[in-house]
């Protein structure tokens, strides 16, 4: 037999009231539930810990006593716990959990950050930049408290927002001969050759873009690191097809890169926020508020690359 806390919490009220009449108003139940909940008790150590006095209500036995000390704690705990709990949940302390997939990510999470976040604050920040099929199943596994991915990979069971739709553009270096331009095609980028961004969902959607020259599309290198990409570009080895853009034009290489929009009607990638809406953390509820309106604002701007 599984003893309950419930069961507990009857029993000791009653022992320490000395009444199961008393006890059943105090807890607005029947008295015979309280009655049940004495049986119990005792038929789950095999003791005698009440006796029973037809005038004078109930006393708990040398045993009883003992009990209701023990079930007490036990409750006190209980009830700390709970109050810890919602204590965590209505603050803005303890550990966020953040798993990304946004190769830009820290052009605009610092900034999202101190959107809510007081100078002074106890929370610690913990980012994990990873796949797009990893986010998602560190937040279907508790390791994440919310994630941002793209929403074109999403997995069955993942709730989400679409935070932004982030357009393709051309990345070249800023001495390249599409720099100045208004815009380019993808015929143009196709005779030019290709850095490519090798990382889930990135790699095949820019691929696909290029179907219709896959004859002729010379790619100059594989880089599953944006900075990579954009050094590479920096210093001329090809042009790019990316989606999002850090708020520099300057790469890690020192070389100066340009974004050019691309002419051809092109599906976007989109950028998604996901976290378990059911009674989230005040932390978490703020966050994923925070990056609502970035990306709803300046992010609009910022993040992606417009037609001139």
């Amino acid at each position: 037999m599984t003893l309950s806390l419930k069961a507990m919490h009857y029993f000791t009220l009653a022992a320490s009231r000395g009444s199961i009449a008393q006890a059943a108003e105090e807890l607005n139940i029947a008295a015979s539930a309280v009655s049940a909940a004495i049986d119990q008790v005792e038929a789950e150590f095999g003791l005698t810990l009440v006796t029973r006095q037809r005038a004078r209500g109930i006393a708990p036995t040398a045993s009883g006593r003992e009990m209701v000390r023990k079930f007490e704690r036990l409750l006190d705990d209980y009830r700390a716990i709970l109050d810890e709990g919602a204590a965590l949940k209505q603050s803005l302390s303890g550990t966020l959990r953040v798993g990304y997939y946004a190769p830009v990510a820290p052009a605009f999470l610092p900034g999202v950050f101190s959107s809510f976040l007081p100078p002074e604050s106890d929370v610690v920040l913990r980012l994990q930049e990873c796949d797009n099929d990893t986010a998602q199943e560190g937040l279907l596994s508790g390791a994440f408290d919310v994630i941002l991915f793209v929403a074109e990979g999403a997995k069955p069971g993942i709730e989400y927002n679409i935070l932004i739709e982030a357009p393709a553009y051309c990345l070249v270096s800023a001495d390249h001969a599409f720099a100045e331009r208004e815009s380019v095609s993808l015929t143009d980028i196709a005779g030019h050759p290709l850095i490519v961004l090798d990382r889930p969902v990135a790699a095949p959607y820019y691929l696909r873009l290029f179907e219709q020259f896959a004859a002729s599309l010379k790619v100059a290198a594989h880089a599953n690191s944006t900075e990579m990409v954009r050094s590479l570009v920096a210093e001329g080895h090809g042009c790019a097809v990316l989606n999002m853009t850090p708020r520099t034009f300057t790469a890690y290489s020192g070389g100066s890169l340009a974004a050019v929009p691309i002419s051809d009607n092109l599906p976007p990638l989109t950028l998604a926020i996901a976290y378990h809406r059911t009674a989230p953390r005040r932390i978490v509820q703020h966050f994923a508020d925070a990056c609502r309106a970035y990306f709803a604002g300046e992010g609009q701007e910022q993040c992606v690359v417009r037609g001139r």
